[in-house]
């Protein structure tokens, strides 16, 4: 019996609510990965909440906590790292260290980063040291990079509105040659009415995704959709149709939590759940 795909998922995780590894690990799970989940911060809630508790995970502690990752030779046995949120520069430094060292300890491995910086409304929510860690160090190791439009201007210094300007972008990125960057979220100039768009670009060329543009913003859609596209590719998808499914399932769990009346996203819909564990089989 061949072992289930194993993923080494490390951002942010809530008590309450669905954001990092709090939106990422269920879906996972359900589509028939095994993941070890390493949080980079523990909070409360998310900070659209009238108050916040919890804090970025001490240095020495996330350092520990790591070494402990690697006594257990999850490096070797990842097929898949996904990278988030990440909340400390000390942080930011050791996830860099580690994705290195596993990607040079195992060549098969597959690296997302998924690079949670900001947002059109909120901006830059993280120090720019932390961001240029990101472009610097992160980035450039990723196999897969999944930048919203205000992160892939924020890392390139241009304007996001047509697809010229996110192969641009992606020219001037330092990612892999082989590597795909997958824009999130786009509404280009020519994006159909209604829709938002996924846009993958590689060496290969680009493709677009466009799907219905639902009237909501949750905090962890993109977090959710990250673990969407892992799973996916984990049940042997390709890169365009894991980007469809992901796309599918976050717009249902969207909706659902959009029925509900709820702040953020929400994964208990029967039908969300059902799809997940369809990858699975």
């Amino acid at each position: 019996m061949n072992p289930p795909p194993f993923v080494i998922s490390i951002q942010s995780q809530v008590v309450f609510g669905h954001v990092g590894n709090s939106a990422a690990l269920f879906p996972m799970q359900a589509a028939g990965l095994e993941v070890a989940a390493i949080p980079t911060v523990i909070f409360s809630n998310t900070p659209d909440y009238p108050t916040l508790r919890g804090r970025a995970l001490p240095p020495e502690f996330f350092s520990d906590l790591l070494q402990g990752a690697r006594e257990r030779g999850l490096p070797e046995r990842a097929d898949f790292i996904l990278t988030g949120y990440i909340g400390s520069l000390d942080v930011a430094l050791m996830v860099a260290d580690f994705v290195a060292e596993a990607k040079a300890v195992n060549p098969r491995l597959i690296y997302v980063c998924d690079p949670v910086m900001g947002d059109a409304g909120p901006g830059l929510y993280v120090p720019e040291a932390i961001a240029d860690v990101m472009r610097d160090r992160l980035l450039p190791m990723a196999d897969i990079a999944t930048p919203n439009p205000f992160e892939l201007s924020w890392l390139t210094g241009r304007e996001i509105a047509t697809k010229t300007d996110l192969e641009q972008a992606r020219a001037f990125l330092r990612i892999a040659p082989g590597a795909h960057l997958i824009a999130t979220g786009c509404l280009l100039e020519d994006t159909p009415a209604d829709h938002i768009e996924s846009v993958i670009l590689g060496a290969d060329g680009a493709s677009r995704h466009p799907v219905e543009h639902l009237p909501v913003a949750l905090p962890g859609t993109g977090d959710l959709f990250a673990g969407l596209i892992v799973a996916g590719l984990a049940r042997g998808l390709p890169l365009p149709q894991s980007v469809e499914a992901g796309q599918r399932l976050t717009s249902r769990a969207l909706a659902h939590a959009r029925g509900l009346g709820a702040g953020e996203v929400v994964l208990s819909e029967p039908g969300f759940r059902s799809e997940l564990l369809k990858l699975g089989l």
